[in-house]
């Protein structure tokens, strides 16, 4: 399995300085050093391996390294402020070759933001780094979620099925009956009328008509005759209707 690697901070310039032994357990004090007359200026590269963090120093130009401090907590031994500042700390830095011999470096930013972001690089890796192990730590809770003796299970479907037309409801059968459509062919097509069924019985022979399938017709106060023309005109009749040559109405 391989270790995540990651950079958490860069900074390009840091003063390095040879500082004396601590004399007493009050702690170290930038003062004491010569703070105008650095004996290095490296470049600052801390990185993250897995749960361990590394501060690495290296020369500006080559890029080869100069010192590393490993750090396992922070604050702690391997990084320690001084009492006077906030700009400078002391490193307790090891032999790369794994001989375990290890000495003390003074270091410091000229910018005072620069030891900040220092400050704050270590210490949100090792927070978060505290936080994951009290997660795996931590037993997740088991969830039961079988039913219990007794208890049902209420489902509401939103919407349910589309109904067909065939679940609508039909009317009952005294109800009325729906208008039937028009006919095909609109109101400007042609129509066929059919002759009433007693009258093409009877016109089919003598081209005549058949006096008693019309009834009987009355003109002008006098009752026609028998097998007599009803369109013929009527002798009773004054005026210009008796004169137009067989061409009066009959009056009903």
């Amino acid at each position: 399995m391989s270790i995540l690697t990651q950079t958490l901070l860069v900074k390009p310039e840091m003063f390095v300085y040879q500082i004396p032994p601590r004399q007493s357990n009050r702690g170290y004090r930038g003062s004491d050093w010569n703070l105008a007359n650095p004996d290095y200026t490296v470049r600052l590269r801390i990185i993250g391996e897995g749960n361990k963090c590394l501060i690495k120093m290296e020369d500006k130009i080559s890029g080869e390294p100069f010192a590393e401090c490993p750090v396992e907590q922070f604050p702690g031994p391997a990084v320690e402020p001084v009492t006077d500042s906030s700009r400078y700390f002391v490193l307790r830095v090891q032999d790369g070759s794994g001989t375990g011999r290890h000495a003390y470096l003074g270091v410091g930013f000229g910018d005072r933001a620069d030891s900040f972001d220092f400050n704050v690089a270590l210490q949100d890796f090792f927070k978060r780094e505290r936080i994951e192990k009290e997660v795996a730590s931590t037993p997740a809770p088991q969830l039961n979620l079988a039913l219990k003796e007794g208890q049902k299970i209420h489902v509401n479907i939103a919407g349910g099925a589309a109904k067909s037309a065939s679940d609508k409801p039909r009317p009952s059968g005294g109800g009325a009956i729906g208008i039937l459509p028009p006919p095909p062919g609109g109101a400007g097509g042609n129509r066929t009328v059919q002759a009433p069924p007693a009258a093409a019985a009877t016109s089919g022979a003598g081209g005549g008509f058949d006096d008693n399938a019309w009834g009987s017709f009355a003109g002008a106060g006098t009752t026609a005759a028998k097998g007599s023309d009803p369109f013929a005109s009527n002798p009773g009749q004054s005026g210009s209707g008796a004169s137009g040559g067989g061409s009066g109405w009959v009056q009903f």
